[in-house]
């Protein structure tokens, strides 16, 4: 299973992409939305995306969008810590824009799993 890890925090970034390679994931990171979108476009066999919402160069909303329109079959997982709103109100908005899950930040490696054992089933 191939899944690709947005975000800008090289921390969270690093932190989730050991917790899936851990896991046996085959696991890709991005910067921002617009890395990621060139990474998708690159590796067509991507399975799971998992997206910051709050990022510069592209957000993640805007990367939902364009992921759900150009790339259907990837599933989304949206993670948010909050910004000038709170964390509830951005994942609120990725799932009314196409995310099939949404996790808030922080969260322990657990829950993580569990979120994408969920979006792997299909809930």
């Amino acid at each position: 299973m191939r899944v690709l890890v947005i975000d800008d925090d090289v921390d969270v970034r690093e932190m989730i992409c050991k917790m899936l390679a851990g896991e046996d994931y085959d696991v890709l990171a991005a910067a921002n939305g617009k890395e990621g979108m060139e990474i998708i476009k690159s590796e067509p066999e991507i399975n799971i995306v998992i997206t910051d919402l709050i990022m510069p160069e592209k957000e993640g909303i805007e990367t939902i969008q364009e992921i759900k329109r150009d790339f259907p079959h990837i599933r989304i997982l949206a993670i948010s810590g909050g910004g000038r709103g709170s964390a509830q109100d951005y994942l609120a908005l990725a799932k009314g824009m196409g995310a099939n899950l949404t996790l808030n930040k922080p969260f322990v490696k657990h829950e993580l799993l569990k979120a994408v054992n969920e979006i792997l089933e299909g809930k």
